[in-house]
Order: C-alpha cells, then structure tokens, then sequence
C-alpha cells in the first residue's frame, strides 16, 4: 500500500530588520528526509541601499551546507581560504567533516545598491563513516547542473541523483536535491530510486496524491512508492530526498553528530577558539550560546 504524504507547516523566526526564515526540517512530523536534517526557507528580505545580511564566522561539523538562491547574493569566506559570492543557479558545496568556520555577508556591490534576498538553506548529515573527514568547499556555476526539461517541466539538479542524471557536486550518500518549475495541469513523478522524499512548494499549488500544498508548505513521504505531483498552477518546489540515515542524529546550534559525545567536543573547541580564523573576516565572531 502506497503512504501518504505527511504535510509539514513550519515555523516562522523572525531575525529582524524584516528578515525572517521558515525552518521546516527538523520537525516534530520528520527530523530528518534521507540525508537532509534541516531545511530554512529564506525571505524574500528586501534590504535597503547599505543594508545586508551579516552572518559572523561560525563553526559546523559532521554536515554538508548548501544555499540555493533565487534572488541576490551572498558571500562565503571560510577557514580554508575559500572566497565565493552566490548567486542564483549557482552552488557553494560547504562539507564541514571535523570542523570549518564560515561566515555568511552581502557582497560589497549589493550592499551598496540594496538587494532581495531569496531563497533555501539545507543541512545535510554525513554518513558516520564520513563525519569525520577533512573539510572541503566547491563552488559550481549554473552551466555545470544538469538540467531535466520536459513538456511543462523545467527542473536543475543541485545534487545527488534523479531522472537518469547526476549533479557534480560531490556528496557521500544517495540523495537528491532539485528545484523544479513545473506549469498548470503538469504531471510529475517523484524520482523511484529513493526510499525517502520532500517536497516544498516556492510558490504556487500543487496535488500531491490526496494533499493539497500551498505557498511556503512541505510534504514529506517514504516507502517502495510515491504518488505523482500535479501543478493546479504554475509552481515553483524544492524536490529532496535520498537514503534513510544510517542512525540518528543529535543537532546543537550549528553541530551535527551521531554522539552527545561529539557535540560537547566541538563546544569546548569553538569556546577556546581552537579553530583557524576565516581570513578576511578575522575580526568578529559568534560566541558560543549560553
């Protein structure tokens, strides 16, 4: 028998200066889809000229980050040494393993001009075996994703594997992560190789199998099959999904771990500032929460 899908609502944190994100993932519905353990929906924030998003150095481990844009930019900067603005249609691949810093500002010309700032952020865990590894960072441009195009469906593949191609991005378990545009009265499948799926309407509706999802709704569903998607307009949805997680995992602030064991570590490093500083933005930082 076919599951149905389990609708997830959100929860609106409101960050001020009129910026606000809806975290959807964890929820008390579904902690985690496949390898994806959080999932934040980003504005839309208009900031005025001189006005951006500041977010100080920080630290994660035992996750992957992506940031997938719609409108605007950002600017990564991390311990490694990387320096990469993002823009819509383009991927910053973060894989924090034992430990990286980041920080997270508005590029200097968007400052300068204002911008909108749109968009997803997406957390997902690394395989125990893997929580450990050295930490990375790729950028990709938007002519290295694979592209799915079919009448009334215009998707890219971010990451992972669905629809007979695979992203570049280099992950370490089965997932996948797209953006899908699909017009009024389309059909969709969801891709069958993956036990777990997500769906997460951008704007529009769509029917998936017995549920309605409007604007800034999520789905989620697992199981040997899925229903299929219908547009009943033009929809913009974030498609997500892969293989269940090889075990539990334990989120404190920006840490991921399969141990509380693990967390308390990375709690005492970041407190005595054991990790190298990000340079270029050396001189702030987020304190450890009390």
């Amino acid at each position: 028998m076919q599951i149905a899908p389990t609708l997830i609502e959100g929860r609106v944190h409101d960050l001020g200066d009129d910026f606000a994100v809806r975290r959807l993932l964890p929820a008390q519905q579904a902690r985690h889809v496949g390898p994806l353990v959080f999932f934040d929906h980003i504005g839309p924030a208009s900031f005025a000229a001189g006005k951006g998003m500041d977010v100080r150095p920080h630290p994660h481990i035992g996750l992957a980050t992506v940031t997938w844009l719609f409108e605007g930019a950002i600017r990564h900067r991390d311990n490694l040494g990387s320096l990469a603005d993002i823009r819509p249609g383009e991927v910053n691949w973060m894989t924090a393993g034992n430990g990286i810093v980041h920080s997270e500002r508005t590029p200097p010309d968007e400052r300068r001009d204002g911008q909108t700032l749109h968009g997803i952020q997406i957390w997902v865990a690394l395989p125990q075996a893997d929580a450990e590894v050295d930490p990375e960072f790729h950028y990709h441009d938007r002519t290295q994703l694979p592209r799915i195009s079919q009448p009334g469906v215009d998707a890219i593949l971010i990451a992972g594997e669905a629809y007979g191609e695979r992203s570049p991005v280099k992950v370490f378990a089965p997932m996948f992560l797209l953006e899908v545009k699909l017009a009024a009265g389309t059909e969709l499948a969801l891709p069958p190789e993956h036990a777990e799926r997500g769906v997460y309407l951008v704007e529009g509706a769509v029917r998936w199998g017995e549920l309605d999802l409007s604007t800034t709704q999520m789905a989620v569903q697992a199981g040997s099959s899925a229903p299929s998607l219908r547009a009943k307009q033009d929809s913009r949805l974030m498609l997500f999904g892969g293989a269940p997680l090889d075990g539990e995992r334990h989120l404190w602030w920006n840490f991921v771990a399969s141990s509380r064991e693990r967390i308390e570590q990375a709690k005492t490093e970041w407190a005595a500032q054991r990790y190298a500083p990000v340079p270029g933005d050396e001189e702030e930082f987020i304190p450890l929460p009390g």
